[in-house]
């Protein structure tokens, strides 16, 4: 398997992600990654670098977060020849889905799952672009752990590490490429 060097990589990808002042409201700096995304080789290698970080850990679920863990999670689920699961928004899953509530700054959200997405005892990785406050991702983690799967890990391609969202997830080990 062609090895990767982190800090190359890193390097490359904070070239591609974009600042987008006040987006999606003022006073906050979004990341935009659909530069990092429209350059393939760049994307490819992404995927190859963390497909070979999690390949050691015998992945049998990789969990992509709506909507941007989708774009990372599939193509990372086929690399580590894995299954790959959708955790939506709710009502978008057509099956009998599981539900976690969490909380947010003001008010409530809700993850979904269905509730035969993942096996007892499956080796899970939880996948999404970003790990800002942690409150999704720490859902999704407790979404998979509902459903009976063991996380063995969560990757990001970004973390906003001021934000401290890392802490939320508890002893899950977490990957991410670049932390800003």
């Amino acid at each position: 398997m062609l090895e990767l060097n982190h800090n190359e990589l890193a390097a490359r990808t904070r070239l591609r992600v974009r600042d987008v002042p006040d987006f999606p409201q003022p006073g906050i700096l979004f990341k935009d990654i659909t530069p990092v995304l429209a350059d393939r080789e760049l994307f490819r290698d992404l995927i190859q670098h963390f497909a070979n970080v999690h390949r050691p850990q015998n992945i049998d679920v990789v969990v992509g977060i709506e909507s941007r863990g989708f774009i990372f999670g599939a193509p990372l689920a086929l690399a580590l020849n894995a299954g790959f699961v959708p955790i939506r928004k709710p009502g978008k899953l057509p099956y009998r889905a599981r539900r976690v509530e969490y909380a947010l700054e003001y008010g409530t959200d809700a993850l979904e799952a269905h509730e035969d997405a993942i096996g007892r005892g499956q080796r899970t990785l939880v996948v999404d672009d970003v790990l800002a406050t942690g409150g999704t991702a720490a859902a999704a983690i407790r979404l998979v752990g509902e459903l009976g799967g063991e996380v063995t890990a969560a990757c990001f391609l970004i973390e906003l590490g001021v934000l401290g969202g890392r802490a939320k997830l508890g002893d899950v080990p977490v990957h991410a490429l670049v932390t800003y």
